[in-house]
């Protein structure tokens, strides 16, 4: 559920500003209204911040982070350090990079020593020139001084004495030999590797640093909520004001109003306008909180007006993983995985997203038991006693069983697939129903007519089949016709029907359109099929290839990489399949249909809590 907030303006002395907001933010409950704000303060602070995470940053590569001291009194400031290392670093890298091109340029030329040329053009009094000359060239040269140094299939390289040669691009003679380059090259790998050295044993100061940018970040929050602070400052400084508004969770105005009495604080609450941007702060239970991980990192939150779907979004998305997976092998994979993690990390606090892991790899797993599919196996590959436990009307075994079978199990996957899109399309009308109280309800009644009557259409139509026949009945065009009609008196209602079906005139075409998009949101579920059809392929064609090879000695290693590359690559693609199409369905056709727009932003109260990166 979405928590109800209320808008309070707070008022305080401005000669106490930042007390009060000490006090304030030990409070933890008022989240302040967002405001673009600059100062000299912030900006100093944001350019701090941008440091310690460029120092962050720079250490990632180096081990995983080692406790440091409470105080490291050897190294004062590990960040300074960190930067100037990096930088020294990052200057080798370039002296490096240019060395290398330059070797590279000049190694066809041997180990000649520029220092030896320019010796012997100034004692002899002559001007040198070195070039490369393609072969197919060479018999045209002028009358001319030279001697040849070195030649390959294409070209021939040659010393010019006096004169350049007329229309060429004579070689730059650098300023080091290929001798001289690579010392110079090994004293900078060196020198290179000391830094990298150093920078290593400066991510045991990894803690201390991520503790200054949490102290900076808090800094940071502090100076942005003062400077966005309104201030009433044509009065008697002693008189001054300034007043912060935000939004509490009604629940914790109470504390709010406590501090405010105890403290002298002015304090104004009521509930939010329509014109307000309100944070969203959403409260449900335990097993719906493990959608948590997902959507966070989605960052999609339903705006503080819309509906929460959190609990539905859960129910379904756990379905539509395990079909889009479909194998339970996978499932039991994740399991095990999941259950470790867990086990692992219970006396310190279970991430929601272990959790979430092990119920979707329970859906993963019950559907791959009922469909009969296992690491891509064939039928005959499967123990008997998993392929009994198999839902006959969805199994591959029936599916294996003739043609007949494969047609049924075929119809009876896209019959679900339909059905399951009616009633998750349907759950969205009707939770808009039980939020409406006016006859916009009759709109949405029409909505679900005709949901019900394009599922009867398209099963007649798509499901049916030789193998099984679905009669096609009149009264599914009925009830898509009355729903229709519904839909257009009612869709745009605000207390006037006539002023209803105005508005449906006056957009007629995208009411016409909207049948056709009842018919494409139902038949867009049978990607969730399809997807999971298409694993399993590439599960089976993994097998097929790796079976023979692991039936021979020789062969046996590739055989196992090639399972274990295949499958990797399968689970991966599954992965962002669920991502792409099993999301999808939640964050579009479903909350289209709820009116959900996804526009919220997270609640996050001005307080002295850890803040996250």
């Amino acid at each position: 559920m979405i928590v109800p907030m209320k808008k309070v303006s707070l008022v305080v002395m401005d000669k106490n500003r930042e007390e009060s907001l000490e006090k304030l933010r030990k409070i933890g409950v008022v989240h302040p209204e967002k405001k673009d704000i600059s100062s000299d303060v912030l900006s100093k602070l944001l350019e701090q911040k941008t440091r310690v995470e460029s120092a962050l940053n720079i250490l990632q590569p180096y081990g995983k982070n080692v406790k440091a001291p409470a105080e490291n009194v050897g190294n004062p400031n590990p960040v300074k350090q960190i930067l100037d290392y990096a930088d020294e670093q990052k200057g080798l890298i370039e002296q490096l990079t240019q060395l290398l091109k330059e070797r590279s340029r000049i190694e066809e030329w041997g180990n000649f020593n520029p220092h030896d040329i320019s010796y012997l053009a100034e004692k002899a009094n002559l001007n040198i020139f070195l070039y490369k000359i393609p072969r197919m060239d060479f018999d045209g040269l002028p009358e001319i001084r030279f001697i040849p140094l070195s030649a390959d299939k294409e070209n021939i390289r040659i010393i010019v004495f006096d004169q350049p040669l007329p229309e060429k691009e004579p070689f730059a003679i650098g300023q080091y030999s290929l001798k001289e380059i690579d010392s110079l090259l090994d004293d900078i790998r060196r020198k290179k590797a000391e830094v990298e050295g150093r920078l290593a044993l400066l991510a045991h100061d990894k803690a201390l640093v991520e503790k200054e940018l949490k102290t900076i970040l808090s800094e940071v929050e502090f100076e942005v909520t003062r400077a966005g602070m309104d201030v009433l400052d044509d009065v008697p400084s002693d008189s001054a004001v300034a007043w912060i508004t935000g939004y509490v969770p009604t629940e914790d105005l109470e504390t709010l109003k406590k501090e405010a009495a105890e403290n002298e604080w002015a304090l104004v609450a009521d509930d939010p306008g329509p014109e307000d941007n309100v944070p969203t702060k959403l409260r449900n239970n335990r097993l719906v909180n493990l959608l948590n991980p997902l959507t966070g990192f989605l960052d999609v939150l339903p705006g503080y007006r819309e509906v929460d779907i959190s609990g539905w979004f859960l129910l379904f998305f756990t379905l539509f993983f395990g079909m889009i997976f479909s194998d339970a092998a996978y499932g039991a994979l994740f399991i095990i995985i999941a259950l470790i993690c867990i086990l692992r990390n219970l006396k310190k606090g279970v991430h929601p997203g272990f959790k979430l892991l092990l119920l979707l790899g329970c859906s993963n797993f019950i559907w791959g038991v009922l469909t009969c599919t296992w690491f891509g196996l064939s039928v005959e590959q499967i123990p008997l006693v998993l392929q009994q436990i198999s839902l006959p009307q969805i199994s591959n075994v029936t599916a294996s069983e003739s043609a007949y079978g494969e047609g049924i199990v075929r119809q009876n996957m896209m019959t679900f697939c339909f059905t399951l899109a009616l009633l998750h399309l349907s759950m969205g009308h009707i939770i808009v129903i039980t939020r409406t109280r006016n006859l916009q309800i009759l709109a949405h009644l029409g909505a679900i007519a005709m949901l019900i009557g394009m599922y009867g259409v398209i099963l007649s139509l798509i499901a049916s089949n030789e193998f099984r026949q679905i009669p096609f009945h009149m009264r599914s065009v009925y009830i898509l016709g009355g729903g229709f009609l519904l839909n257009f008196i009612f869709a745009s209602y605000e207390g006037s029907i006539g002023k209803s079906i105005i508005a449906s005139l006056k957009d007629i075409i995208s009411v016409i359109l909207g049948v056709a998009n009842v018919f494409s949101d139902i038949m867009s579920y049978l990607r969730l099929w399809a997807v999971g059809l298409a694993g399993s392929a590439i599960s089976s064609i993994v097998v097929t290839m790796a079976g023979p090879m692991l039936g021979h000695f020789i062969f046996f290693i590739f055989g196992v990489v090639l399972l274990v590359s295949g499958h990797g690559l399968n689970l991966v693609l599954n992965t962002l399949s669920v991502l792409v199409h099993g999301v999808r369905l939640n964050t579009l056709e479903f909350s289209g249909r709820v009116g959900l727009t996804w526009a919220g932003y997270a609640y996050k109260p001005f307080s002295t809590h850890e803040i996250s990166r």
